[in-house]
């Protein structure tokens, strides 16, 4: 089956700079000593030891690997072979994926699923074709263990209303069970500018 290609992969093919780019400006921030893990720490915060954690569009890894130093066990998923490759090669220890979520199957690559938390941070929601986006949200929850909760970060303004976005979360078998303005934990007001939003299975 084909998939309508993600407003990123068709970034890259028209410039195929792009992702090295934004390799080196994250490098630079966190040269500068910027933030960039609070992410990291709300995962981290919301899962017991050892977890079994998904980083669904992890790019090159920050998060991933951050929670793999910490003692979990991480996949990370990309479509971009640039990004995998940055992330394999800073931590080598996290298995990382190629794959668009569209098509995302890991138990297809012989990778356990049943996770106890998949992570989508990074605007990665609003990167994704629209036809593709209730279809990503039901292998997030295939993807899930019973228990488990997908920890969702986007913005608006950009083609994906929080709207939208609650409503295909009913259509992928997921409930949302908390919704937060910013990833440290302060509560989502309608009118907003970000959302992180804690799904469960339904």
């Amino acid at each position: 089956m084909s998939f309508e290609p993600s407003q990123w992969t068709r970034i890259i093919t028209a410039d195929p700079e792009h992702s090295r780019r934004y390799i080196e400006r994250f490098e630079m921030m966190a040269a500068a000593g910027h933030d960039l893990l609070g992410e990291t720490r709300t995962v981290d915060a919301m899962v017991p030891r050892n977890a079994r954690i998904l980083d669904a569009g992890c790019g090159p890894g920050r998060h991933g690997g951050r929670l793999e130093a910490l003692g979990h066990t991480v996949v990370g998923v990309d479509g971009d072979p640039t990004l995998i490759a940055a992330a394999r090669a800073a931590h080598p220890k996290a298995t990382w994926v190629v794959s668009d979520l569209a098509e995302l199957d890991l138990p297809a690559r012989g990778i356990q699923a049943n996770f106890d938390a998949i992570l989508c941070a990074g605007n990665v929601m609003g990167f994704l074709a629209p036809s593709t986006r209730v279809g990503v949200l039901e292998r997030f929850r295939q993807h899930l263990a019973d228990e488990g909760r997908a920890i969702i970060g986007f913005g608006g303004g950009r083609g994906y209303e929080f709207d939208d976005f609650f409503a295909d979360l009913t259509s992928a078998g997921l409930t949302p069970e908390l919704a937060l303005s910013t990833w440290d934990l302060r509560p989502f007001r309608p009118g907003d500018g970000f959302l992180v939003a804690i799904c469960v299975p339904a």
